[in-house]
């Protein structure tokens, strides 16, 4: 089994929080979106991942071996390919080509799940899905009578179904894969200047594969910042039994912790009420604060600090503020 990861985009409706640091970087919980979304794949997968490779834009010889090394922690070989234009999903999958055979699971890096499900990997095709009040806003899956898929309908004005696509698919032939998409490319098969996936997956179902869907427990977004706050409490609530999310390398003093939180090495809580739901990055100092439900990156300060709801950056200094925040890397708020 081969996972490819498209990750090329730009993350910006999750500034000032993309400025640094790519969004699948972003650590929920005390771990990139990225690792946390291969970890759960390979356990529904239930069989061994040979390889990942990542889809990057220029993000940097640094962020390349982060990459590289989630792979080799999943026991996996990493490897990295480069999407030069957004030119859509098909491009961005084909960018990786040399990874597309066998059996293949396409992930995009911007969503989590609870999957509920273990992958049957001798199907021609799945599509993870997720049911939804509205699939008015989102790509969903029409159904044959035998519960094949008929076919896609991006964001239906009338109801066709409530399966919602959720951004991860599973191949059994990765090189027809690779072919049908090399097919919509060599014949400007696109969309407004993109490439989709969804195409290609039409062409597949007309030439007679067979594709059902697996439908997810829940679904958990990484889009923008309250999003992903959300996604980082139902992270916490998920692996508080399977996880050790609280280190042993920290200091407290006349503090509380409400759990589930993911506090790292060498953070200091000091004279503070910490959670739920909160996740720490390592040395991160607090004092004389009240958090609840935030991400807090490292080496960061926070003294005299009433928050909520709040992403807060690495080497960040915050002191006398009751308000929510969203602030990046490297800022500063004293009042």
């Amino acid at each position: 089994m081969n996972i490819v990861i498209p990750m090329a985009g730009m993350g910006k409706r999750m500034r000032p929080h993309t400025l640094t640091i790519p969004k699948p970087l972003i650590p929920i919980a005390g771990k990139p979106i990225v690792e946390r979304l291969c970890e759960d794949i390979v356990e529904v997968c239930e069989e061994k991942v040979d390889e990942i490779s990542f889809i990057i834009g220029d993000f940097g010889k640094e962020v390349e071996q982060m990459l590289i090394d989630i792979a080799h922690r999943l026991n996996a070989r990493g490897k990295i390919y480069y999407q030069e234009e957004p030119l859509g999903t098909a491009h961005a999958i084909l960018c990786a080509k040399e990874s597309l055979k066998g059996k293949v699971t396409v992930a995009f890096a911007d969503t989590l799940f609870d999957a509920g499900f273990k992958l049957n990997t001798q199907r021609d095709g799945i599509i993870w899905t997720h049911k939804v009040k509205d699939p008015s806003a989102f790509g969903v899956v029409k159904k044959n009578s035998n519960g094949t898929i008929a076919g896609f309908v991006e964001k239906p004005k009338e109801f066709v179904s409530n399966e919602a696509i959720i951004g991860i698919y599973y191949f059994l032939d990765g090189e027809n894969l690779r072919n049908e998409l090399q097919y919509l490319i060599d014949n400007n098969i696109n969309k407004q200047g993109e490439y989709q996936l969804t195409d290609a997956l039409q062409n597949m179902l007309d030439k007679g594969l067979e594709f059902i869907t697996n439908d997810v427990r829940e679904w958990l977004d990484c889009g923008n910042k309250n999003a992903t706050v959300n996604t980082n409490q139902r992270i916490l609530e998920l692996k508080k039994d399977k996880e050790t999310l609280v280190s042993k390398e920290i200091t407290t003093n006349n503090s509380k912790i409400i759990s589930p939180c993911y506090i790292a090495n060498g953070a200091q809580i000091i004279n503070s009420e910490i959670g739920p739901y909160v996740s720490i990055g390592e040395n991160t100092i607090i004092t004389s604060s009240h958090i609840a439900n935030a991400i807090i990156q490292n080496n960061s300060s926070l003294l005299d600090v009433k928050t909520s709801n709040s992403m807060i950056g690495s080497n960040t200094i915050i002191e006398g503020t009751t308000q929510e925040l969203s602030i990046g890397d490297y800022s500063e708020i004293k009042q």
